[in-house]
Order: C-alpha cells, then sequence, then structure tokens
C-alpha cells in the first residue's frame, strides 16, 4: 500500500469516529476511537510510540506521537476549536524527529473534521511544507 492509500484509509476512520461523535469530547476519548477504526480498516500502527529526541548528539527528552501507521505515518490527533501553526509545528517536528516523510495533523474539536497532511523537508524538499 503506497502512502496515499494509507492516508486515504486514515482520514477515512476519522471521518466515521468525527460523524459517529461529533465534536466536544477530550482528545484520548477521539484516539480510542480513532484506534477501533484503524483496526478494522487493517491498518498496522503503535500509539504513543516513544520516541528520543537528540539536541547536538545528546539524548534531551522523549516524545509520543498518537500514532504511527504502517511504519509510515505519523498521526497526531487534537479536539480543539481550530489548529494553530503551534500545532502545525508540532507535528512538523515529530515527522522530522521520527524521520517519516510525511504526517497527519487530524483536529476533531471543531464542528468539520480538520485534515492537515504535513510533509518531511528531508524526503520533500521541493513541495510545500504543509497541504
Amino acid at each position: 500500500m503506497n502512502l496515499d492509500e494509507i492516508t486515504y484509509k486514515i482520514n477515512g476512520c476519522a471521518m466515521k469516529v468525527h460523524t459517529t461523535l461529533g465534536n466536544g469530547f477530550q482528545e484520548v476519548i477521539y484516539q480510542r476511537c480513532l484506534a477501533i477504526e484503524l483496526e478494522k480498516a487493517k491498518l498496522n500502527f503503535n500509539r504513543e510510540q516513544e520516541h528520543v529526541i537528540f539536541y547536538e548528539g545528546i539524548e534531551v527528552g522523549t516524545r509520543r506521537a498518537d500514532f504511527v501507521v504502517e511504519n509510515q505515518i505519523i498521526v497526531e490527533i487534537k479536539a480543539i476549536i481550530n489548529l494553530e501553526d503551534v500545532h502545525l509545528a508540532q507535528a512538523k517536528n515529530y515527522i522530522v524527529a521520527y524521520d517519516k516523510s510525511i504526517g497527519l495533523l487530524i483536529n476533531f474539536g471543531g464542528r468539520s473534521l480538520q485534515f492537515k497532511k504535513i510533509f518531511n523537508p528531508k524526503y520533500n524538499p521541493v513541495n510545500p511544507t504543509i497541504q
């Protein structure tokens, strides 16, 4: 399965969750429901996968991505009214730190579901960072 097919399936799973629940729940509820839908879609994923962060070769801490799907795509979810630049920066930092080519930022908090596809500049030097 290529990256476009995987992201299409992930987005479909997120749409199913948002259609069923609507907005107004805490992020963890959407995370659990999305895990159920990803399983139903037969997508392999790790939830809350921890990754070490380095600064100039020195370990400075760890971060956890909400999902790593098919070991290729970082998925970060939010449950806020509207996405802001800080959320996009966080998602971009995750794809760079995890060394993945793309990530999805999905916001369940609005009346409409919001999707942002984020590209790692290392793998997509000519494409925009966010789509």
